[in-house]
């Protein structure tokens, strides 16, 4: 019983010492640059960069096009009991996905709220005249949220983005 009792009580230790030293990104968020350089055709990386992102608890589907360029992806979110405003979700998610994959021209947001979708479909141009910045130049998440935090929460300028859209 007592070799037992040592043996559990060392087994918990070493498990405790290992979830403590275990890697983790700063403030606990996720590291979502570890999918830069992915391309659209890669459903791995875009469905795990899109379920990180504002509104993922509401994500409901996504869908690559990639049989022709120009190449595109929608996401499809459930809104109706969403809390966060859907272009202001629309603004940050696209950032994030022009900043991380190389090759999509466009992204599309379906916001199905319960009686109707609102859609905003977004192409890398005014996304990046909208920022006044390259989104591949961006090369960090720090940087991205940087830009984001210029932008994001000023309801005049999300609406000169989707003014044009």
């Amino acid at each position: 019983m007592g070799k037992t009792l040592a043996a559990a009580v060392l087994l918990s230790a070493a498990l405790l010492i290992m979830g403590a030293c275990s890697p983790s990104p700063a403030g606990g968020e996720p590291n979502l640059f570890e999918y830069e350089g992915a391309e659209v055709g890669d459903n791995s990386a875009v469905v795990n960069t899109v379920i990180q992102l504002p509104g993922a608890e509401n994500f409901s589907g996504i869908e690559l096009e990639i049989q022709e360029q120009p190449y595109g992806i929608i996401v499809s979110y459930d809104w109706a009991e969403a809390s966060l405003s859907d272009k202001e979700t629309a603004a940050h998610n696209a950032t994030y996905l022009f900043a991380l994959i190389d090759n999509v021209d466009w992204v599309q947001f379906d916001f199905d709220t319960g009686t109707s979708v609102e859609q905003y479909r977004l192409t890398r141009e005014q996304l990046q005249a909208w920022h006044g910045v390259a989104m591949a130049g961006i090369d960090d998440q720090k940087k991205l949220e940087e830009l984001l935090s210029e932008s994001l929460g000023k309801e005049q300028k999300i609406e000169e983005l989707f003014a044009g859209a």
